[in-house]
C-alpha cells in the first residue's frame, strides 16, 4: 500500500470499480442493501444512501466511499479487511473513516492498526469510537443509531438505525399549511412539533437468538439483517446457542413476531451447499415468513 502511495490515484478511480468480493443487492423504499455473508468466510454490508455499513470481513472496492462503519464484533470474518479499508481510503485521498465497535475491542484494534502501519510503512488514519448497548449515536439530524446487546462468544453488539422526523403535535394538526401561524407560535417559544422515529435497518451480527429479543423495534425495522448460521435438523440448538449462533428453528419459533418488510437471513454455515440450505429453509418456513424472509446466498 505504501509503495502505491507514490502513484497518482484519486477518487475518480472509483468510477471503474474492481470486482474483488461478491456483492448481492436489494432495493426497498429508497434504500439499497448491498453485501454478502457466509460464516467463517466473510461478512460485509452497506446502505449507501445512509452512508454507513456493517462489518468488514472483506471490503468490496465499491464500498470504499462509505465513511461510517459499525462493527458488531472482532472475529476475523467480520473485521479482517478493516486495515485494508483504512489504507485504501488514505491511498485514494479520502477523509479518514469513522469506525464504531464494541468498547472492549478499541485497544486491540488500535494495536492492529499500529502493527499494520509499521509493516506497511503507511499511515492508518481512522477515528475509532467505542460503543455500548443503549447509547445513541447521532450520524446526522435525520439519522440515529442505537447499539444493542447481542450474545456471542466475544463482546458483540447489534445496531438499529432510526430515521428521525419532526411532526406537528396533535393539538396543532389543524395548522398544517398555515406556515405563518406555526411560525408565530414558535417565536413565542411554543414547541409545536414532536420527534418521531422510524426503525429503518436493524443489524444483528453474530448472536444467539436472544439478541433478537432485546428491543421490540428490532422486529419492526423495515429491513432486518440477521444470522441464521445453522439450518439442518440434526444440529443441536443448545450447542449452537452456546457458541453464539442462531438456528432456523429459532427463527420459526419467533415467526409471529416479525413485522419487518424484509428479513435478510445470512451467515450460513459452509457445511451445507447453498442448494441444500435453500431447500431446507423453504420447506420449513411458515407461510407468513416465506413472504418476507430473503435467503441471502
Amino acid at each position: 500500500m505504501a509503495t502505491e502511495m507514490g502513484m497518482d490515484m484519486t477518487v475518480e478511480s472509483l468510477d471503474h470499480p474492481v470486482d474483488n468480493a461478491p456483492v448481492r443487492t436489494m432495493e426497498h423504499k429508497g434504500l439499497t442493501l448491498e453485501g454478502y455473508s457466509r460464516a467463517a468466510v466473510q461478512t460485509y454490508w452497506r446502505v449507501p444512501e445512509l452512508k454507513l455499513g456493517f462489518d468488514l470481513g472483506a471490503q468490496p472496492w465499491s464500498f470504499m466511499s462509505t465513511p461510517n462503519w459499525f462493527i458488531s464484533h472482532t472475529h476475523l470474518d467480520h473485521i479482517a479487511a478493516l486495515p485494508v479499508y483504512v489504507a485504501r481510503r488514505r491511498m485514494m485521498k479520502m477523509e479518514p473513516p469513522t469506525i464504531y465497535l464494541p468498547t472492549e475491542a478499541i485497544e486491540g484494534v488500535e494495536q492492529l492498526l499500529r502493527a499494520f502501519q509499521k509493516l506497511d510503512r503507511g499511515r492508518m488514519p481512522a477515528k475509532l469510537v467505542g460503543v455500548k448497548p443503549g447509547e445513541e449515536i447521532e450520524l446526522s439530524r435525520e439519522l440515529v443509531v442505537t447499539p444493542f446487546a447481542t450474545r456471542h462468544t466475544i463482546p458483540s453488539v447489534g445496531y438499529l438505525v432510526w430515521e428521525r422526523r419532526k411532526k406537528l403535535k396533535p393539538e396543532y394538526q389543524h395548522l398544517i399549511g398555515d406556515d405563518l401561524a406555526i411560525r408565530d407560535l414558535r417565536q413565542k417559544g411554543i414547541e409545536v412539533s414532536a420527534e418521531i422515529r422510524i426503525p429503518k435497518v436493524a443489524y444483528l451480527g453474530d448472536s444467539a437468538p436472544q439478541g433478537l429479543d432485546v428491543l421490540p423495534e428490532i422486529y419492526k425495522a423495515e429491513i432486518l439483517i440477521l444470522e441464521m448460521t445453522f439450518v439442518a435438523p440434526q444440529e443441536r440448538p443448545e450447542k449452537i446457542h452456546k457458541f453464539g449462533h442462531t438456528h432456523l428453528d429459532d427463527i420459526i419459533a419467533r415467526a409471529d413476531r416479525f413485522e419487518n418488510d424484509w428479513v435478510i437471513a445470512s451467515h450460513f454455515s459452509t457445511r451445507l451447499h447453498p442448494d441444500q440450505i435453500q431447500r431446507i429453509v423453504e420447506k420449513k418456513l411458515p407461510e407468513n415468513l416465506k413472504r418476507r424472509l430473503k435467503i441471502w446466498l
